[in-house]
């Protein structure tokens, strides 16, 4: 089994300093409206947890170049590395690898790690940004369960687009900016390359010691909800789930 998501413990502000949850602009004006979400979701997402760290490579070969490498446990909480599975395959001296989203910079990487120490799972849940829109749709096996209204990146900070995931959830302290909770994504900023000493991570979180007007974009980049919604996702979402983010 995976590990619980949110452990027991509040993380301090600094903890956080990477994440994008301060506000860049106020008064913004809200969005014209645009077309329904259209298209299936897939009721389903293979995931895998990571039981020890692995070497990221391009392609699964008897012997394989590394591109990388990612930790069994993400840094803010110590929680384990779930990653969503994209391909699978096995090699002619039996090896067998998976294609896997990673975390961090570029925007949507994507790599092979060999399936041996690691567990496989699955997810029904999955997340829709629409920014053009400001909402978040929330669906679950396939059907849209909860549609919020959201705050998202301005012009100059803007909320980057593309297919990521939840590498992390974090229960903040009742001081921190952002609160209660923050669902830290694999996606970084495309403008700010670091933020407040941190990897300019973009997460969904609260506007707890924050505030600003849902359906609006205001923020450096986060995907900002209240607190009752994000409360409910962060009940809701585990480590790895599909977070899209679309115009």
């Amino acid at each position: 089994m995976f590990r619980q998501f949110f452990p027991r413990l509040s993380v301090s502000p600094n903890a956080l300093a990477g994440l994008l949850v301060a506000t860049a602009a106020t008064g913004a004006a809200a969005a014209p409206a645009v077309a329904s979400e259209a298209g299936a979701v897939r009721p389903t997402q293979q995931l895998v947890g990571l039981l020890k760290a692995h070497t990221l490579v391009s392609a699964p070969h008897a012997r394989p170049s590394a591109v990388g490498r990612v930790g069994a446990v993400r840094p803010l909480t110590g929680g384990q590395t779930v990653l969503p599975v994209i391909g699978r395959t096995r090699t002619k001296d039996g090896g067998r690898w998976l294609r896997v989203l990673v975390p961090g910079r570029p925007n949507g990487r994507k790599a092979w790690i060999a399936k041996r120490a690691t567990e496989l799972t699955k997810t029904s849940w999955r997340v829709v940004v629409r920014t053009s829109q400001r909402k978040v749709r929330v669906y679950r096996r396939g059907h849209r369960v909860r549609t919020f209204e959201a705050i998202v990146g301005t012009p100059w900070t803007p909320t980057p687009h593309g297919r990521f995931f939840v590498e992390e959830g974090v229960r903040m302290s009742s001081t921190a900016v952002g609160g209660p909770f923050a669902l830290a994504l694999s996606a970084r900023s495309n403008v700010l390359q670091e933020f407040e000493g941190g990897p300019g991570q973009i997460a969904m979180h609260g506007v707890a010691n924050l505030g600003g007007t849902m359906g609006t974009a205001a923020s450096h980049g986060c995907v900002r909800l209240t607190n009752r919604s994000i409360t409910w996702l962060a009940a809701r979402l585990g480590a790895g789930v599909p977070v899209t983010i679309k115009p």
